[in-house]
């Protein structure tokens, strides 16, 4: 475990985990689930929501059996060669994590709101941010997590504005499609969950961290309700057929919104995503930094660095809305396989290589 100096509370626990679940996804995920389950899609969002919580979990079984962050507990298991190799596939996948958010989140801003925007400098200015809140610490990502939930919170306060016009009896009839179609829109909807793996990194942070798992489900939890609310209005506001052409059908709900003192919410609504993504972005980044820094024995900042100029490289170099769909289908199954299979993998090996080293110690005594 880390120096007490340097942990936080269990409860940040929460903000933490919901921060980094809720991000460009948000924008636009109704028409990927309702694409196979139509109606039904907010049955996939509960569905989800469930087998994330599952792999939450079996992370903290990992994690309480061991004290220790991924890259010790690969050490443990599988020595450290091979352990640092599984932990190399992790730590792409987090750098991974973090190209595929700001490069959607960059893809909004330039076809909302900006169509003529400079990439080059608008990520340079996001690289120097990046740098600013990792290379303070995990407990400035975690005040960066904290915030990104409190300050655009009322922004979801602006998705009941279409209720006006939504007609709910577009959810009925309730389970008219099949168990496969809604099995693949649950694989879908379980995208949007993933970035709860850092958790597998910040552990030895929490203190008392064997009682942080409450707060890391209810996280969770705040996260499926936000998905729930928005997809139900969602179904209520559109037809099918809409939903289908809407890329960012969130995005367009804002443009229901009508205040006095500005017409177009959209514009604020995006402009004050920057705070929601920051921590989808700095919480893996934070991650893939620590994990080097563990293989390698290097300066984090000289790390962080590097993986800022990757980074900014992938910003520049991929263009087009194929090549980000592209990048975002291999980095969610990706996620995928790495949750879905290997955590359990790992956590049964960890189980009986525990129970034989017990077995052994007290043979010894």
């Amino acid at each position: 475990m880390e120096k007490k100096e340097l942990q936080i509370s269990p409860f940040l626990v929460f903000f933490l985990i919901h921060s980094v679940q809720v991000g460009v996804g948000v924008l636009g995920f109704q028409r990927v689930i309702m694409k196979s389950a139509g109606n039904d899609a907010w049955m996939a969002v509960i569905a989800g929501g469930i087998m994330v919580s599952a792999v939450i979990w079996y992370m903290y079984l990992l994690l309480n059996r061991h004290q220790k962050n991924l890259i010790d507990i690969h050490k443990i298991l599988f020595g450290k060669w091979i352990g640092n190799t599984f932990s190399f596939i992790w730590i792409c996948y987090w750098l991974l994590s973090g190209i595929v958010v700001l490069r959607s989140y960059i893809e909004v801003v330039e076809v909302w709101v900006f169509p003529t925007i400079n990439i080059f400098m608008f990520a340079l200015i996001f690289m120097i941010l990046i740098y600013y809140c990792v290379s303070g610490g995990f407990r400035i990502v975690t005040g960066l997590s904290f915030f990104g939930v409190v300050i655009p919170f009322y922004i979801f306060f602006t998705f009941f504005f279409p209720i006006e016009y939504a007609h709910f009896q577009n959810l009925l009839p309730v389970w008219n499609h099949t168990i496969k179609e809604m099995s693949v829109a649950t694989k879908d909807m379980v995208l949007g969950y993933l970035g709860i793996s850092t958790l597998l990194m910040y552990y030895p942070y929490i203190k008392q961290a064997k009682k942080s798992q409450k707060w890391a489900q209810l996280g969770h939890l705040l996260t499926v309700t936000i998905y729930l609310i928005i997809i139900i209005i969602s179904i209520g506001f559109y037809s099918e057929e809409q939903i289908a052409k809407e890329i960012w059908a969130t995005l367009s709900l804002w443009k229901i919104v009508k205040m006095p003192f500005v017409e177009r919410f959209e514009y604020i609504g995006i402009t004050s995503w920057v705070i929601i993504i920051l921590p989808n972005i700095c919480l893996p980044l934070w991650a893939a930094t620590k994990g080097i820094q563990q293989i390698f024995n290097t300066k984090p900042k000289k790390i962080l660095i590097m993986l800022l100029f990757i980074l900014f490289c992938a910003m520049i170099s991929i263009r087009g809305r194929d090549n980000i769909n592209l990048l975002n289908e291999y980095m969610s199954k990706f996620g995928i396989i790495l949750l879905f299979t290997y955590l359990p993998f790992i956590t049964i090996i960890s189980f009986f290589v525990m129970k034989r080293r017990r077995e052994k110690l007290e043979k010894n005594s």
